[in-house]
């Protein structure tokens, strides 16, 4: 799963990677994303691929409320396709959320000690995400909200977790946000877990178990 990640960058220096337009304001950065707080995506409506402030915890659209969110953060790769909460937005709203790096907790005994994961060259995860826009029933304000998709764990991964974000290739990020792709066959293709050399992971300190605490300290090796 992948329930905590970072996005340290400039919002500018995202939409140059991903030839996105900006967004209105820049995000500042954070090194401790939960469920429920707003993050920068990259989606792509029409001819225009842009860089978003979307909340974490996808709402579908036929929802009644918003506390349906708390339960979906994360997708299973593996049910999209037939999945209520989740098909149609796989189907027509996918999206890449951009990070740093993300989290995953291994129980040592009586406590669970946190471990940050990130590529080995240092470069931005793309990971793979599917977003909704949701209509809330008293203020009529449209809430647009995003879930990470994940997959089994690689072998670097599967110490601490059996699940990870998937994180999509380079070359398959056009693909993955163009919503004219409506194939689920060939999109399902996409979600592989990484390489097992492309990923790094090292403990850190407990800080990171409160989402009040979001500093650089939180990614320095315990």
């Amino acid at each position: 799963m992948c329930g905590r990640f970072t996005q340290q960058r400039p919002t500018a220096e995202l939409a140059a990677m991903f030839e996105a337009e900006p967004p209105t304001a820049e995000l500042l950065p954070t090194y401790n994303l939960a469920p429920t707080d707003e993050a920068a995506v990259v989606v792509e409506r029409g001819d225009r691929r842009a860089i978003r402030a979307y909340r974490w915890g996808l709402i579908p659209s036929w929802a009644k409320d918003e506390k349906i969110a708390s339960k979906l953060f994360n997708a299973r790769a593996e049910t999209l396709a037939t999945s209520g909460a989740f098909r149609e937005s796989f189907r027509r709203r996918r999206c890449i959320v951009p990070a740093d790096a993300f989290y995953e907790w291994q129980r040592q005994g009586g406590a669970r000690q946190p471990f940050l994961i990130r590529r080995a060259d240092g470069a931005p995860l793309a990971l793979a995400g599917l977003w909704s826009g949701w209509h809330h029933p008293e203020t009529e304000q449209v809430i647009r909200t995003f879930t990470i998709v994940t997959t089994t764990a690689n072998r670097t991964l599967s110490a601490v977790h059996d699940r990870m974000p998937v994180m999509l290739a380079r070359e398959h990020w056009a693909r993955w946000l163009d919503p004219t792709l409506q194939d689920t066959g060939e999109l399902t293709a996409l979600l592989e877990p990484a390489a097992d050399n492309e990923l790094v992971l090292y403990p850190v300190r407990a800080l990171v178990n409160n989402v009040r605490n979001n500093g650089p300290e939180l990614i320095e090796p315990a």
